[in-house]
C-alpha cells in the first residue's frame, strides 16, 4: 500500500520503519588520477553478492549528484541553468532508495528487495539483481524545458550522460565494476520505484564487485 511524503513522492507505508540513512561525508581526494580511471574503466555485467558500504554507496551518489558548493547549490555534474531536472534512486536488497544530494542522505521510497523487479522491467538483464545496487536516473523534464523549451531535452539528455560517468569512474576508484544500461521499460521502472509518470528514468547502473 502506498502512503505520500510530503514532497508528494508515492512511497511504501512499510518506509516509516526503514528510516533515512545518513551517508559518510564524501572524499574528494582520491589515490588515483582521473586519467588513471578512465583507462581502467571497463563495462562488468557478472558480480558477487557482497554487499557495498554506506561509504561506497555515498561515494557513487555524491560523485553523480553531490553538492560541491553549498553556497550556490552547485553539484558534481554540470546543469543547464543550474536547473537540475535529474533524481538519483537506488535499488538494493533493502529497498529503493532517493538522494538527497542538501543533506547527503537516502531517503526510503519503497521498502523491500526490488532488484528482480527492476531485472524484469529492464529485458531481464542478470546484472541488476546479481549487483548489490543499482543506480537509476531519473528526469523530471519540466525543470528545464520550463527555461529552455524544446531544447531542454537535449540538455537533459547531456547531464545524464555526465552524472553516468561520473558513477562510473567512482565506481573504478572505488574498486568496483559497474555497467550502463539503457534498455528498459520506462512505465516499468516507475512503477518499481513507485513514481509519477510525469517523471523519466534514463538510465540504469548496476553497481558491485566484479565476479572473478
Amino acid at each position: 500500500m502506498l502512503a505520500c511524503t510530503t514532497n508528494g513522492v508515492p512511497v511504501d507505508d512499510d518506509v516509516a520503519d526503514m528510516g533515512r540513512i545518513e551517508l559518510p561525508d564524501p572524499r574528494e581526494v582520491g589515490e588515483h588520477s582521473v586519467e588513471e580511471l578512465m583507462a581502467a574503466r571497463r563495462s562488468v555485467r557478472s558480480f558477487t553478492d557482497e554487499p557495498l558500504t554506506h561509504e561506497q554507496m555515498g561515494q557513487l551518489l555524491w560523485s553523480g549528484q553531490g553538492i560541491t558548493e553549498p553556497a550556490h547549490g552547485f553539484r558534481t555534474a554540470p546543469s543547464a541553468g543550474a536547473t537540475y531536472p535529474m533524481t538519483l534512486y537506488l535499488v538494493s536488497a533493502e529497498g529503493a532508495y532517493r538522494y538527497d544530494p542538501e543533506d547527503h542522505e537516502m531517503i526510503p521510497v519503497r521498502a523491500g528487495d526490488r532488484r528482480m523487479d527492476l531485472r524484469r522491467v529492464a529485458l531481464d538483464q542478470a546484472s541488476i539483481s546479481e549487483a548489490p545496487v543499482s543506480i537509476v536516473a531519473v528526469a523530471d523534464y519540466a525543470r528545464t524545458t520550463g527555461r529552455y523549451g524544446d531544447r531542454g531535452v537535449r540538455f537533459v539528455h547531456i547531464e545524464a550522460g555526465h552524472i553516468a560517468q561520473n558513477i562510473h569512474l567512482q565506481a573504478v576508484a572505488e574498486g568496483l565494476g559497474s555497467v550502463p544500461i539503457g534498455a528498459f521499460d520506462d512505465d516499468g521502472v516507475l512503477e518499481v520505484l513507485g513514481l509519477s509518470d510525469d517523471l523519466t528514468p534514463l538510465y540504469i547502473i548496476p553497481v558491485g564487485h566484479a565476479a572473478r
